[in-house]
């Protein structure tokens, strides 16, 4: 397929990925705000099986929201439902992975210097990670474990940890943190697709038949649904951290992206326990020193050369390594124009851009792409004297 046709098709899926996912999360933080603003009905004699109620004021009106233990005694006509943001949210993801990772797994999925894999063996590991990620975590949530929030989120996390790991010994480093965050959102997608709606279903069937619904249904729903509010935030941080190289191409990135996610995690349960109107002020102190820990002990990777270094051999270096792809006519297959417009054609644009090419080719490695083009450890450690002796010109 045309270079330029499969860009165009990876913006337009791209979009209507983050346009449905903000549907989607949107919907999810606002429901968990509910379920947590929830107070008792303050009059003498509630309705029947009402479990609270909510009041709020937004766009000049007011608004009452009243939940209920199980069901209201009779069906209401009009009910909403909330399933095809997280459908189209997923199905744009996987079409996303396709178009970027899969149809050519070259340039982001193997990389030779981690793990020399076939392409369609890449390509199953990735499918495979996906599918049976879901099944454990389905059979654990349907385990006795499944009944105990804590030790099943700590189960969760190690095994996911472990994924993250695993991930990075055969992936790309881009590639692996995308396929952790693949797989989250799969088992968020389809906690939606094959528990919570399914289960909704089942008991509005059972009112319309003039049955009580089953409240084991609402209280698995319930399950998936809270697993669910506690992936977002990391899954978040997984959507952006594309941009962001010192983290994903870090030497421990798998590391780094534990150590993320749990602060994610934090950040999501300080808001959990202010909307049930516990203050626990420590959560966010805590999640902000995290975050500087992490920044501080993921010190950048970087290798000496002492001996001389010249422009000449700097731009020999880019010349041959970093030209195919960052050139005004690219020779390179993957791009049909320089990647974010970005050339070294001319000496001034070598040296402007000399702090640019120091993170993105001697600190994190990420580039040349997959290092495609073979660039030596001796190259780049003369590119980082170069750039720390100050980018001298010719």
């Amino acid at each position: 397929m045309d270079v330029q046709v499969v860009d165009w098709l990876a913006l337009v899926t791209r979009w209507l990925h983050i346009i449905f996912g903000a549907a989607w999360i949107g919907t999810s933080f606002y429901f968990n705000w509910l379920n947590n603003h929830v107070r008792p009905v303050l009059s003498d004699k509630p309705p029947p099986g009402v479990a609270g109620e909510l009041w709020s004021i937004h766009g000049g009106h007011f608004y009452q929201v009243v939940k209920y233990e199980v069901a209201p005694p009779a069906l209401p006509k009009l009910l909403h439902w909330f399933k095809y943001e997280a459908y189209f949210t997923w199905v744009t993801g996987a079409a996303l992975l396709v178009l970027v990772y899969y149809l050519e797994p070259t340039a982001y999925l193997v990389d030779r210097r981690v793990a020399n894999l076939d392409p369609a063996v890449a390509i199953g590991v990735g499918v495979g990670t996906l599918i049976a990620g879901w099944l454990v975590y389905h059979a654990l949530c349907k385990s006795p474990l499944g009944r105990y929030p804590v030790p099943f989120a700590v189960l969760g996390f190690s095994l996911m940890t472990g994924v993250a790991y695993g991930l990075s010994e055969v992936f790309g480093a881009r590639a692996a943190y995308m396929h952790v965050g693949a797989l989250i959102g799969t088992i968020m997608a389809w906690n939606v697709f094959f528990v919570i709606i399914p289960n909704q279903k089942r008991s509005v069937e059972a009112m319309t038949k003039g049955e009580g619904p089953d409240p084991a249904l609402g209280r698995d729903a319930a399950q998936r649904s809270l697993h669910n509010n506690y992936l977002t935030l990391p899954v978040l941080f997984i959507m952006v951290s594309n941009h962001y190289p010192m983290t994903f191409q870090h030497a421990w990135g798998w590391a780094l992206l534990a150590g993320i996610s749990l602060v994610g995690a934090g950040v999501r349960h300080w808001f959990n326990l202010r909307g049930q109107g516990k203050k626990n002020v420590w959560i966010l102190p805590v999640a902000a020193a995290g975050m500087l820990g992490l920044a501080l002990v993921s010190a950048p990777r970087s290798t000496a050369y002492e001996g001389e270094v010249t422009f000449a051999m700097v731009r020999d270096i880019v010349e041959r390594r970093c030209v195919e792809c960052h050139s005004a006519q690219p020779t390179s297959t993957l791009y049909p124009v320089a990647p974010q417009g970005i050339v070294f054609d001319q000496p001034t644009e070598i040296v402007d851009r000399a702090a640019r090419i120091h993170n993105q080719v001697v600190v994190t490695q990420q580039m040349p792409l997959s290092n495609l083009t073979g660039m030596t450890d001796e190259e780049r450690a003369i590119l980082g004297a170069w750039f720390r002796r100050g980018a001298p010109g010719p």
